[in-house]
């Protein structure tokens, strides 16, 4: 199988495959797709492409809609970067209270100065004063991977940790901290947290949630913290707030050419996942995935499809097709193969059925494939 690379993959991930995959750095009709940040969005898929695998949490580079209809599998790396994000956020809270990088900056101006630098320092050094984070509230909107080793970073730094999320499994629950309180409106986040940091994806439903209306609800010298996505602050609104000092400072890795600059703004490179460990977590993740479901037809961690695995060995056959097409339907035209098992599920429009039988004759394929309804039929 070929398998395209679209940015510099990790070596790391790239040993997954064995001599039966081709890596390659050009191809026009790759069975998959490793990418990082190159965008997608003009790409032309070719009907043989299985799968697109982004080593990273983000994929607003992606035709995620697009890929669906086309029958690819498009798989995110939820988590294996959490850490690396987390470090920065930590850093984050600290130059967000302390003024670093305006005092790092202003002592910069004091070369030349000689024997006098002692005395300038000690004159200049009460402008950059900040309080402590040690007992403060931290506001965490959004509790999935990062989220949680922040609050886990922030409560052994002597913080509160105080966390919203809409869409908060049982299972991410119990993984969080006993600490942290859980609150069941963001509206409480806005209205105790000293800082607030940012930890959920960039949708129609969270782009400009930060404005006017919500920094109102904050308290007077809030800190926003945003390493998620930069469309989650409508910047202008921001700006008159850290103008009015409502907002004391906003630190962000997603900066914009009217917050660069900005007086008590932190913009940096997009840092978060920037880590030799991060990008090796990832590439590794995004391979095994997709290695998987080229083999087998598991899916594990697709943004377009449900998580579908069976056990078992015997033939295989994988059908992506509508939601509204049953798996009884799909079994009708099997014919009298005999099922060993099968599991199925939906996610939006589509749905995913991966079927193993003792064969799958190319006869069963063809009829499954011919279903109105079926987007893609693979015998494996």
């Amino acid at each position: 199988m070929d398998i395209l690379t679209l940015n510099k993959i990790s070596k790391i991930g790239l040993k997954e495959f064995d001599s039966n995959y081709n890596i390659l750095e050009e191809c026009e009709n790759p069975d998959g797709i490793i990418v990082r940040s190159a965008s997608m969005h003009e790409y032309n898929f070719s009907d043989k492409t299985l799968a697109v695998a982004r080593a990273g949490a983000g994929v607003n580079n992606i035709p995620v809609a697009d890929c669906a209809g086309k029958g690819v599998v498009v798989f995110n790396t939820p988590g294996a970067n959490a850490n690396a994000v987390k470090e920065l956020v930590v850093c984050g809270l600290m130059v967000s209270s302390r003024k670093v990088m305006a005092a790092y900056d202003w002592c910069k101006g004091l070369k030349g100065e000689g024997e006098n630098v002692g005395k300038l320092v000690e004159k200049g050094k009460s402008q950059f004063a900040g309080p402590e984070i040690m007992g403060k509230t931290l506001g965490l909107i959004g509790l999935g991977a990062i989220g949680r080793l922040v609050a886990d970073a922030a409560i052994s730094l002597g913080m509160k940790v105080v966390g919203f999320d809409a869409f908060l499994s049982d299972e991410a629950k119990a993984l969080l901290n006993a600490k942290v309180e859980i609150v069941n409106s963001v509206e409480d986040i806005y209205e105790n947290a000293d800082y607030i940091s940012l930890h959920i994806p960039a949708t129609a439903e969270t782009k400009g949630s930060i404005n006017e209306s919500t920094i109102g609800k904050m308290k007077d010298g809030v800190r926003i913290l945003n390493f998620a996505r930069g469309e989650l602050v409508n910047s202008v609104d921001l700006l008159k707030a850290l103008e009015s000092g409502k907002v004391s400072c906003y630190v962000t890795d997603f900066p914009t050419d009217d917050v660069i600059g900005a007086e008590n703004v932190v913009a940096l490179p997009h840092l978060g996942a920037s880590t030799p460990e991060s990008e090796e977590n990832c590439a590794y993740m995004a391979a095994v995935q997709m290695k998987e479901f080229l083999e087998n037809g598991n899916i594990k961690n697709s943004v377009n499809f449900p998580n579908v695995s069976v056990d078992g060995d015997g033939a295989r056959l994988s059908v992506i097709h509508k939601a509204s097409l049953s798996t009884n339907d799909i079994l009708g035209a099997f014919g009298g193969a005999e099922v060993k098992a099968f599991k199925t599920g939906a996610k939006g429009d589509f749905a995913y059925s991966l079927f193993v039988l003792d064969s799958v004759s190319d006869d069963v394929a063809s009829a499954v494939a011919s279903l109105e309804g079926v987007v893609r039929a693979r015998k494996i």
